[in-house]
């Protein structure tokens, strides 16, 4: 694979994003939609007011207190983390959540060299960011390039929440955190996870996992802890009826509440766990864990699917009892799933700003439970793939978003947190992974080992980067029109005629097929058709014909705004699926045959047919045209600048681009 090349998404929206994260301010808004300065929400979501984040002035560099010897960088003070920096208390941070790995790569094989982070921290903080989240322990050169950064940078740096993933494996396989040896294994983690914070680690290879010898101390800028995973709620809920009648955890530092579940007494022994390593070290800094509106603590009565609302693990039955720092609430929240944010009366219907926004909605009805502790929104996003997998109110969809319109929403998004009273709101993520994978493209990626080797734009989740990352050290081709790149691209001829289509050129690389061309004048867009043949034997035709010769399994037509992708009846795994197998709409089989020249438009299934608990209400399926070929210009420095851009013509002249879902390959690696 070729060296990918880096192109931050979004320019034009840069400034607004981070206005957002400056830990000041959140973007302008019109003073006549901006309401009395004491009511942020409408009545309709019964939220108490509050105080406003006071603007931070001066230098970032850490500053912490000393309280019974352990120095302090940041604590819990009632609904605010206080981070103790040398301009004064910072209430408000904004950061960005880092992954693993980078795309040729599985997550797995700790792949991003010392170049990248040196590349990263100084766009991160040129964009306003002051910390990254990460998930578990980096590379050594993540850690070192930390501290390079931040030595050099000292009213600036970039501070750090630090996380530690749980045995999921195990846990997965067992349904029982209580399982023998799964805790000490997660303690064990921890206990190395803040050595390597704080410089004095040597870990051996281990499949999977960072190693080698960690020397970089970055615990002075390292304000918060942040343990476990998304909870899976089978999983848990298995997991608090095994484990029922758990006496709760009283420790030294942390300890649940009468009322905790078997879940929420493990995580205080985590925690409190975690407060011993770190107070051995001489540090106190707030400690939490990860949550996400699956296991959330809230009722949703609304929700149409039941594992999304059959558990909840609630940070209130946690407390720390003798950590000076505190602790807080986390989140992983995204404006389009669960479905209840569509429906819930208190989320639905919220009022922020003069407009009713569901994703506020959601994250009031968080706040207003945890009205006494600090809360974070560790990760939230839209992604800017070409198609998307559920819909999201607002508009705020799990893909088909262009870079600018998903920084914008991400830029939106970071103002809410801020505006509701949250200690700080982590955009996901800062680069795109290829091997992500989402659940309606899934089951087209084969073998799924060979994900991270190339791109797929229908896949949202391998697009939430703020950095995107494109296949090839330089583009292969820009889609604008402009014929003279291909005499120079290493694309081969693969169609000749006297007449009508002159010429056909085709190169690839790991996201798309390019076509390229070329026509006499006079040839209308509306009256082309290009067929591709994948499958042996089908035999498809092609749209509006009659008969099955040519062999197409796939078309593609061009002319006006959008072009379309159209699969034929033989080929179409969506009505396959969800229509004949799954039932989820009537389907005419006979259009399904080979020869049947029945053809439709290429599609994905972005939510399943549900019914709303509370009002009987029956949801069609529901679908996305990801076959829609979008017509403009994929160069980013261009004014009209679309990622999505799938082809553009000039006079006597076509370029085009095709995702290989697009045309049926499973794996073009």
């Amino acid at each position: 694979m070729s060296r990918s090349k880096h192109i931050v998404s979004g320019l034009a929206i840069l400034a607004m994003l981070a206005a957002a994260c400056g830990g000041a301010s959140p973007p302008p808004v019109d003073p006549a939609q901006e309401g009395p300065k004491s009511t942020i929400l409408s009545d309709s979501c019964s939220l108490a007011d509050f105080e406003a984040h006071a603007p931070h002035q001066g230098s970032w560099a850490p500053a912490p207190d000393d309280i019974d010897g352990l120095a302090r960088l940041a604590y819990a003070d009632g609904t605010r983390i206080v981070l103790n920096t040398e301009g004064g208390p910072a209430t408000f941070v904004a950061g960005v959540n880092l992954g693993p790995t980078v795309p040729g790569f599985q997550p797995g094989e700790v792949a991003i060299p010392a170049e990248d982070f040196r590349r990263w921290f100084p766009m991160m903080a040129d964009l306003g960011f002051r910390a990254i989240r990460v998930y578990a322990i980096q590379p050594p050169a993540f850690y070192e390039e930390l501290q390079e950064y931040n030595l050099a940078n000292p009213d600036s740096p970039l501070y750090l929440i630090h996380g530690v993933w749980i045995p999921e494996h195990q846990f997965m396989a067992s349904h029982d955190l209580y399982e023998p040896g799964l805790q000490e294994e997660f303690f064990d983690e921890i206990a190395d996870s803040i050595s390597v914070v704080h410089g004095d680690a040597d870990l051996p290879e281990q499949l999977g996992k960072a190693s080698g010898r960690f020397e970089a101390d970055v615990s002075p800028w390292t304000y918060a802890w942040l343990l476990g995973i998304e909870w899976d709620p089978i999983a848990t809920a298995n997991s608090d009826r095994a484990n029922a009648g758990r006496p709760p955890h009283d420790g030294e530092f942390f300890a649940a509440t009468d009322d905790a579940s078997a879940t929420e007494v493990w995580l205080a022994e985590a925690l409190d766990y975690t407060a011993s390593q770190l107070a051995e070290r001489g540090v106190s800094v707030p400690i939490g864990f990860v949550n996400w509106p699956t296991t959330d603590p809230l009722n949703h009565p609304d929700e149409p699917l039941p594992r999304e609302d059959m558990v909840g693990v609630d940070a209130n039955h946690v407390t720390a009892t003798g950590w000076h720092a505190g602790t807080f609430a986390s989140y992983h929240a995204y404006p389009y799933y669960p479905d209840f944010q569509r429906y819930e009366p208190g989320i639905a219907d919220c009022e922020y700003r003069g407009t009713l926004d569901h994703y506020a909605g959601y994250l009031a009805a968080l706040r207003r439970h945890h009205a006494g502790m600090p809360v974070m929104i560790t990760e939230f996003g839209v992604p800017s793939a070409w198609a998307h997998a559920h819909a999201g109110p607002q508009e705020r969809h799990q893909g088909d978003h262009s870079e600018q319109n998903a920084m914008a929403i991400d830029a939106e998004m970071m103002a809410i947190i801020h505006d509701l009273g949250f200690s700080g709101g982590y955009v996901f993520e800062w680069v795109d992974e290829w091997f992500k994978f989402t659940w309606n493209t899934i089951d087209y990626e084969l073998p799924p080992n060979r994900r991270q080797l190339w791109m797929n734009p229908w896949t949202n989740e391998a697009h939430f980067g703020v950095v995107a990352i494109e296949p090839g050290g330089e583009p292969v081709v820009i889609i604008d029109g402009d014929r003279s790149e291909w005499s120079a691209n290493g694309s081969q001829v693969i169609l000749e005629s006297p007449q009508g289509v002159r010429e056909i050129r085709a190169v690839k690389d790991e996201g798309f097929l390019y076509l390229a061309l070329t026509l006499d004048e006079d040839v209308a867009l509306k009256d082309l058709v290009l067929g591709f043949d994948v499958l042996p034997d089908a035999g498809g035709g092609l749209p509006g014909s009659d008969g099955a010769s040519p062999g197409s399994d796939y078309a593609v037509t061009l002319g006006g705004v959008n072009g379309q992708v159209w699969v034929a009846g033989h080929a179409d795994a969506y009505t396959k699926t969800y229509g004949l197998a799954k039932g989820y709409f009537d389907v005419d089989s006979s259009t399904l045959s080979p020869g049947s020249g029945s053809w439709s438009e290429h599609q994905l299934i972005t939510n399943r047919p549900l019914t709303v608990p509370t009002t009987g209400e029956e949801m069609p399926a529901e679908v996305f045209n990801a076959g829609r070929l979008l017509r403009g210009t994929s160069d980013p420095t261009a004014p009209d600048f679309d990622s999505r851009t799938a082809w553009q013509t000039t006079p006597g002249f076509v370029e085009l681009r095709l995702p290989y879902q697009a045309i049926g390959i499973a794996d073009p690696s």
